[in-house]
């Protein structure tokens, strides 16, 4: 018998479940300072965003109070949110951005 002729049974056994990283909400917080237009250049800038989901994000922020930009693991969450704030920091607007765990 060759070691071409062995067979080899396999047994299922059981894989470590992979647990999925929790998810969190950046959110857009509305204030009464920092300008539409403003705010528009900065979520195309920061999110990616089509100018047309950045007004509906805008405006469901400013009628509102807030509004939730999207969805990402905690360590991208929070440096999106760190870096749209500080853009209006640098531009002198108190424009906000936080992150909170998604249910």
């Amino acid at each position: 018998m060759s070691d071409n002729d062995i067979a080899v049974k396999v047994k299922p056994g059981t894989r470590p479940r992979i647990e999925r990283p929790r998810l969190y909400k950046v959110i857009l917080v509305n204030d009464d300072y920092t300008p539409r237009e403003f705010v528009i250049v900065v979520l195309k800038a920061v999110f990616r965003m089509s100018e047309d989901m950045c007004y509906r994000v805008m405006i469901t922020a400013h009628r509102k109070g807030s509004c939730v930009v999207c969805v990402y693991v905690r360590d991208i969450a929070e440096t999106k949110a760190k870096e749209g704030t500080e853009l209006g920091k640098q531009a002198g607007f108190p424009l906000m951005f936080t992150t909170e765990p998604e249910e």
